[in-house]
């Protein structure tokens, strides 16, 4: 069993006497440290392609929102230009109603002052 200040396997570490050093002890015993630096090689070059992955996955994403945002800002052009034309429409016809109501009620005046007119005779 190792001891839990130094390490253990062909690379060792232990405190020097200054807290800020550290002493690397390297035991050929233990293995083959070409091996070790090839299989070190080859999952740098793997974290190397996770991270380019990563990189155009992002891009990729990032492209997509910029497009939504665009269709979204066209989206709200139209419904804000939509509104005000149903809003005017409404006002325009909102006055006409109020003619149509105003016309039927001088209307209406107009038949029953008629009514009663002939009515007393």
């Amino acid at each position: 069993m190792a001891h839990p200040m130094y390490g253990s396997g062909p690379l060792r570490s232990r405190n020097a006497a200054n807290s800020d050093e550290i002493q690397l002890r390297i035991d050929p015993v233990h293995g083959d440290l070409d091996e070790e630096i090839n299989g070190l090689h080859s999952r740098v070059r793997l974290l190397k392609g996770v991270a380019q992955e990563i990189n155009s996955e992002a891009r990729f994403q990032n492209d997509f929102l910029h497009e939504l945002q665009m269709t979204l800002a066209k989206a709200q052009a139209g419904v804000k230009n939509n509104m005000r034309r149903l809003n005017k429409s409404i006002i325009q016809q909102g006055s006409n109603h109020v003619l149509h109501v105003v016309l039927f009620a001088l209307f209406c005046f107009f038949v029953v002052y008629l009514l009663s007119k002939f009515s007393r005779r």
